[in-house]
């Protein structure tokens, strides 16, 4: 059996589970999300637990095992505590900032870059420290929001400058230096 698959998942307070049809609703209290369950997998509620179940022990049956677990777990963390990355600007001269909705970042291109973030993401800009801070209840997009401002301008090995990720290490290159004196490396 699945060790992620057959780990129950708690309902917290405050957290209502519905599941009808196949489809698996998790409302809390930051909000609404929901789930079509593949129809080989079966989804139940047991004592303040959702238990996921497969019909057989095929391979692709153990993969939806654990994957709907997974993604069930994430729907009752998402809902009630949400998710969070924080991205880093580094380079001078670059900048972002939000009017209105849209956030608009000068980075280092002729033009600035404007991005419109989808319902359910609440961005926020701490200017003095060049952060982008990316939040929701929606794991899967939230990341592919934090991924898609970090594609825009990703830190180059040279000297580091683009988006990245709070935690995320650079390898540094070296670079070119300077040649040997008197050498010219052509034929004399």
């Amino acid at each position: 059996m699945s060790r992620i698959g057959k780990q129950p998942v708690p309902i917290p307070d405050k957290t209502k589970v519905d599941i009808a049809e196949g489809n698996v609703t998790v409302s809390g209290p930051k909000g609404s999300l929901s789930h079509r369950v593949h129809p080989d997998i079966s989804v139940a509620i047991q004592e303040k637990e959702i238990i996921v179940n497969r019909k057989s022990d095929m391979k692709k049956h153990r993969a939806l095992h654990g994957l709907t677990r997974a993604l069930l777990a994430n729907m009752v963390e998402g809902v009630n505590k949400g998710y969070k990355k924080e991205l880093l600007i580094v380079g001078v001269g670059f900048r972002a900032e939000m009017r209105g909705k849209i956030m608009v970042m000068n980075i280092g291109f002729s033009h600035p870059i404007i991005f419109r973030p989808p319902d359910g993401i609440h961005i926020v800009i701490e200017p003095k420290e060049n952060k982008i801070e990316v939040s929701g209840i929606d794991k899967q997009l939230v990341g592919q929001v934090a991924a898609k401002i970090r594609s825009f301008r990703k830190p180059e090995p040279y000297k580091g400058k683009g988006i990245r990720y709070i935690d995320e290490h650079v390898r540094q290159k070296a670079g070119k230096t300077a040649g040997a004196a008197g050498t010219t490396g052509g034929a004399a």
